[in-house]
């Protein structure tokens, strides 16, 4: 089958490898007919997460047709047309019993981290969906059947960044009246301002420094924005603005943030986790007694954190991997019932062989690129 790899640091290539096969009884082969690529797997191509084998199959957003079922799976059968939510996990371990699916004990045989698809030897060695087929493990957890009157393009982002984006804004703890200041206008960016106005967010402010996403907020999410590059002091100014700060920040930038000279040099001596300027902004802009609520990925230990910052504020940091399986099925009721949308973003649908590019220009931000779906 083809299948996007990492071939280095900076070069993915499509590639022909080997067919995916039932390893356990509960594995099902999924026929992927759409995937694409989350900002996370940017991380992976910039040599930011450990254990990343050349040759390494990408991607943990996809969704298909069931072609294979192992003999214990009973959840779903062949030929349904399921998404899988980009955790592995067995479902029935203490975490998995108490829905924190993506710290799942048993799935990542590598380390104490939870499992995910496409996302090194760190997370599991799992191989990713952006390819032709993918092998599910644990079917009878992740898997979940979706109805034929609903698009791909409508169930994709099922996946992780609906799920994510929505966990961002509940563990931020969002409520009806409050101001939020969301970090990045990003797909998971974007979307979390949705699921804040969703919430009843009365004011929501947008940052980011790339003018075309900005303008996307503006118009579908009509919310107010900042550009990082008009102010010297961003933080200072969010904090004029909201006459103290935002009752909760969501940072949807993680550590692919606007790095200093010295965090680059550190960052590729691997003696710093990648940019903390999201998270010094985040306790600028946050009003004392707030949330910051963090969504971006982060990788390893970082110098300098604002911990005095936060702690002589009173702030509330909430962060980590977000258990998409318990948000899959309240989420899709919503696109059934017609209450939610996340298509907007989706700026190109390219075919698996364009891979290449197509990570080209997400990574680039080139011809106004905020989402792109991949068919194979």
């Amino acid at each position: 089958m083809k299948a996007i790899v990492y071939d280095g640091i900076n070069d993915v290539k499509v590639k022909e490898v080997k067919d995916p096969t039932i390893e356990k009884s509960d594995d099902i082969v999924v026929k992927v007919t759409s995937t694409t690529i989350c900002g996370s797997d940017l991380h992976l191509i910039h040599g930011m997460v450990p254990n990343m084998p050349r040759g390494f199959i990408l991607g943990h957003e996809t969704m298909g047709i069931v072609e294979e079922v192992g003999k214990d799976v009973s959840k779903i059968k062949k030929g349904d047309r399921v998404i899988v939510p980009f955790p592995i996990s067995c479902g029935h371990c203490w975490y998995c019993e108490h829905d924190l699916y993506s710290q799942c004990d048993n799935s990542n045989p590598h380390g104490e981290v939870g499992a995910i698809f496409g996302y090194s030897d760190t997370y599991g060695g799992y191989d990713g969906g952006q390819a032709q087929y993918l092998r599910v493990p644990y079917a009878n957890v992740g898997p979940t059947k979706i109805p034929e009157e609903l698009t791909d393009e409508q169930v994709l982002f099922l996946t992780d960044i609906l799920p994510t984006s929505y966990w961002g804004v509940e563990n931020g703890g969002v409520k009806s009246g409050d101001t939020v200041v969301v970090l990045g206008c990003g797909p998971v960016g974007l979307l979390a301002q949705k699921w804040a106005a969703f919430k009843g967010a009365k004011r929501i402010i947008a940052v980011d420094h790339v003018g075309y996403r900005l303008n996307h907020a503006e118009r579908y999410n009509d919310v107010e924005t900042v550009n990082l590059d008009n102010h010297d002091y961003t933080g200072d100014y969010i904090k004029e603005i909201t006459h103290g700060g935002a009752d909760v920040v969501i940072d949807c930038v993680g550590m692919d943030g606007i790095m200093s000279t010295v965090e680059k040099i550190e960052t590729a001596l691997k003696l710093q986790g990648g940019s903390k300027s999201a998270i010094e902004l985040s306790a600028q802009c946050v009003r004392k007694g707030g949330t910051v609520s963090m969504v971006g990925v982060y990788g390893a230990r970082y110098n300098s954190f604002p911990l005095g910052d936060f702690f002589s504020r009173n702030i509330t940091l909430k962060m980590g991997q977000c258990p998409a399986h318990k948000y899959v099925k309240p989420i899709l009721n919503l696109i059934r019932n017609e209450k939610f949308d996340a298509t907007d973003i989706i700026t190109h649908v390219l075919p698996l062989d364009r891979g290449d590019y197509a990570y080209s220009i997400f990574d680039k931000k080139d011809d106004n690129c905020i989402k792109v779906i991949l068919k194979p």
